[in-house]
């Protein structure tokens, strides 16, 4: 037997894998990935693949790169972990905390550190009940998050994701999470909703209704809600102009937090280091990971503002944290990723040049046969597929997505499916050339899936 085919039979006997349908990947052996150079990974049987989903969605500044090595085998040397708990801490910990309050938005300054985005946004929810617990109101516990939303894993996190196929299996949502409709403009016109509104119209509509809600509810029931700016694996959906401040300014008015969950739109993606400057969010708490570190190692942060620090403080002993919050060695590769990102301008390289590069060249696929839309924001993006008999015959229990990311895959590109389309968000250092290769690629896919589909 050879050492692939073992490894495959090995990790049948042995390993459960997050968000995989087990039968149908052994059927074929699970795809195992060697090494990582750049945008691109080797596989075990020496195949090269563009990595057009970054990981998952997290290796912004791609794969290899010494820095962050070096950085991590320094601090593993000089002290590989300890915690901060019981009035301790660690020099990496104070100084990824101290870096990121030069990062965020203003009034964003104190960070609790976690292993994760799940994590950080079960992290924001707890401090969010302590919060308004502190502040004599310990009815506002009822929670928004939008259709579409992904939020997490935890009990209280998927809750707050508006996927069915994550909520549905345990029998979520908990009470006191309530969706209020996300901006999927696309999907209204496949009858989820009808309407003749434009993306800036529906996106109007939304947040009256989210309006509608809150009055239902009752305003002073309401906690937080949680909002991706681009919403991520619920579709890549781009909010239409105006929605994600109004919907900030309605949240302000009633007294409800607002969550910006910037798991994957931190550091770069969109072309700022934080997307909540792009819309001027103002937000009362950023929930991140993934791009913190570019994924060498595990990390998420809940990022508070100063209003709420305060009356946290007030309560004396917080009992939340994790025994990795804050690990040095986590936190020494998180600063040397960002000294990366800060030093070669990659949110600004989005923004300015390979990010528009990336979306007008996609956007060549907008009349395909097989494409119904193409969308997306600096460097991440979706491409919604299409049956032959069009949008009204798109088939329930056999959505598009995933045989289509099978082909990319064949072709030699990672892009993940999702539904009824394919999401692609490749590493934030993709240069043009590379571009070009991953359009040929997708021209190749889109053209053997319009001629298999149903």
């Amino acid at each position: 037997m050879s050492i692939l085919a073992h490894l495959r039979e090995l990790d049948r006997a042995f390993h459960l894998h997050p968000f995989t349908h087990h039968t149908d990947m052994h059927r074929t052996g699970t795809h195992i990935i060697e090494r990582g150079e750049g945008c691109w990974l080797i596989d075990a049987e020496g195949r090269r693949l563009f990595d057009g989903l970054a990981g998952l969605w997290c290796v912004n500044v791609g794969y290899g790169r010494r820095e962050i090595n070096d950085a991590v085998a320094r601090q593993m040397e000089k002290l590989a972990y300890y915690c901060s708990f019981f009035n301790s801490t660690t020099e990496p910990s104070i100084r990824l905390a101290e870096k990121l309050a030069t990062l965020t938005p203003p009034g964003l300054k104190h960070t609790l550190f976690t292993n994760s985005g799940s994590e950080a946004n079960e992290t924001a929810l707890k401090l969010i009940r302590g919060y308004w617990k502190l502040r004599g109101q310990p009815g506002k516990t009822k929670i928004l998050s939008r259709t579409f939303s992904y939020h997490g894993v935890g009990l209280a996190t998927t809750s707050m994701t508006g996927l069915p196929s994550c909520t549905q299996p345990f029998d979520l949502p908990l009470p006191g999470f309530l969706y209020v409709p996300g901006p999927y403009r696309y999907a209204v016109t496949l009858g989820a909703t009808p309407t003749d509104l434009d993306e800036t119209g529906y996106g109007q509509w939304c947040v009256a209704e989210t309006a509608r809600i809150i009055e239902c509810e009752d305003p002073k029931t309401i906690a937080a809600i949680f909002v991706e700016p681009v919403q991520g694996a619920g579709g890549v959906i781009v909010p239409p102009e105006g929605y994600l401040r109004a919907l900030r300014d309605l949240a302000r008015k009633h007294d409800i937090l607002f969550v910006a969950d910037e798991v994957i739109t931190a550091f770069g993606r969109l072309g700022a280091m934080f997307a909540s400057d792009l819309w001027n969010l103002q937000p009362d708490l950023i929930t991140t990971a993934k791009g913190i570190t570019s994924g060498y190692l595990p990390l998420g942060a809940t990022i508070v503002s100063d209003p709420i620090v305060e009356v946290l403080n007030t309560g004396g002993y917080l009992a939340h944290g994790f025994t990795y919050s804050g690990h040095p060695t986590t936190c020494a590769a998180a600063l040397a990723n960002l000294q990366i990102i800060e030093t070669e301008k990659l949110p600004q390289r989005v923004h300015d040049d390979v990010g528009p590069y990336f979306q007008q060249q996609l956007r060549r696929f907008a009349n395909h046969p097989a494409v119904g839309e193409v969308r997306g924001l600096g460097l991440i993006a979706a491409i919604e597929l299409l049956p032959k008999a069009g949008r009204s015959a798109l088939p329930a229990k056999s959505p598009l997505g995933v045989p289509a990311a099978a082909i990319a895959r064949e072709e030699g590109l990672i892009v993940r499916g999702i539904r009824d389309l394919i999401a692609l968000a490749p590493p934030l250092v993709i240069s043009h050339e590379e571009v070009d290769w991953v359009i040929t690629a997708l021209g190749r896919t889109l053209d053997r899936f319009a001629e298999q589909r149903g």
